[in-house]
């Protein structure tokens, strides 16, 4: 069975760091495009970062590009974002999600699948 549990939130002050976990069961990070949304309230869910099956080069988005890290441990089956230098604006939850394939498309979130709860970031000034 696919599961996602993400875990690692929290409140942090602004110019922190805080590092998220995905660990999921049912198949190998190795086989699929891994991904990082999040999504604050009122607000549609917004991708993060992107990492395709192979390893290679990661996407970010522009918000988050030079401050936030996806990585990733396949034995481990954990999924990874390093979230520095954070900013109220990053305030949201975070969910880690999959793509059916193994190439990334764009970050937009009907082309990924959700299966996890998420982890609340709130960010104080």
């Amino acid at each position: 069975q696919v599961q996602f549990v993400e875990s690692g939130g929290g409140l942090v002050r602004s110019g922190g760091s805080l590092r998220l976990s995905c660990v999921v069961s049912g198949f190998r990070l190795d086989d699929y495009c891994m991904a990082w949304f999040r999504q604050a309230p009122g607000q549609e869910r917004e991708g993060v970062a992107r990492k395709d099956f192979n390893d290679g080069e990661p996407f970010y988005a522009a918000s988050v590009k030079g401050r936030f890290t996806i990585s990733r441990d396949v034995a481990k089956n954990t999924l990874y974002l390093q979230m520095d230098r954070l900013t109220t604006d990053d305030t949201a939850v975070y969910f880690c999600a999959r793509h059916n394939g193994g190439s990334c498309p764009r970050l937009f979130h009907r082309l990924y699948e959700f299966r996890g709860q998420g982890t609340q970031v709130t960010v104080s000034s």
